[in-house]
């Protein structure tokens, strides 16, 4: 099939599995894709496992602003021919966390530059680019990888100066990811603790209750 069959293949698949009712409900919380079908992840998939990974089929399911087809743009798109200018477009193109999550699941985590561009995107100061960056610095160290010193303390400054900024989405992801690294090594967990320890009175809204999660967090892995 070619490109264009394929993604009108998908399409048929969605409207196979069309679910209204979640469609409605994410519709109300404000996600307003020209075309949301509401179908849920696993089904997703699914769909997904049917064809081929090809980098021209995920290009074009990126381009529409539908929400099932930039879900799944990320799970068909080889990581080979995915170049670091292509992850910014992608990055910029974004509206929504649930496709910021996604796509760090299913793509940027495993891309061979995804640490580099953890950096580079935890301290730009464009919203989605921020949540993107933390996101994807959360999976990574999940996934056992370790911080230099250098990067380690370019990573914790760039989350304390997040934590207490008002930007909401990327502050709840520095938080995840100060989690993650706090719970790789005792070290590590003191090292947050003492950082955060000045942020535990803070006035500034939601600031003292995250920085109550990460400590909560640390503590109950060591």
């Amino acid at each position: 099939m070619d490109v264009h069959e394929t993604i009108k293949d998908i399409k048929g698949q969605f409207r196979l599995y069309m679910n209204g009712v979640a469609s409605q409900s994410m519709r109300e919380k404000g996600l307003d894709y020209k075309l949301n079908f509401g179908i849920e992840l696993p089904r997703l998939k699914e769909i997904a496992a049917h064809y081929e990974k090809n980098h021209e089929v995920a290009q074009s399911l990126w381009k529409e602003n539908i929400r099932e087809c930039k879900i799944l743009a990320g799970m068909l798109q080889p990581v080979e021919t995915f170049y670091p200018e292509i992850a910014d477009i992608w990055v910029e193109d974004m509206h929504y966390p649930e496709i910021a999550e996604l796509t760090c699941m299913n793509l940027f985590q495993h891309l061979p530059y995804a640490s580099e561009k953890a950096f580079e995107w935890m301290a730009d100061d464009r919203e989605f680019f921020q949540l993107c960056g933390f996101m994807l610095m959360a999976r990574l160290l999940m996934n056992g990888s370790r911080l230099n010193e250098r990067s380690e303390a370019e990573f914790l400054d760039q989350a304390m100066v997040t934590l207490q900024s008002e930007a909401l989405l990327p502050r709840k992801a520095a938080a995840t990811a100060l989690k993650k690294f706090s719970t790789q090594s005792k070290e590590n967990g003191k090292k947050v603790n003492r950082l955060l320890a000045p942020l535990a009175k803070s006035d500034k809204p939601g600031v003292a209750s995250l920085v109550g999660e990460i400590k909560l967090e640390t503590e109950y892995w060591h």
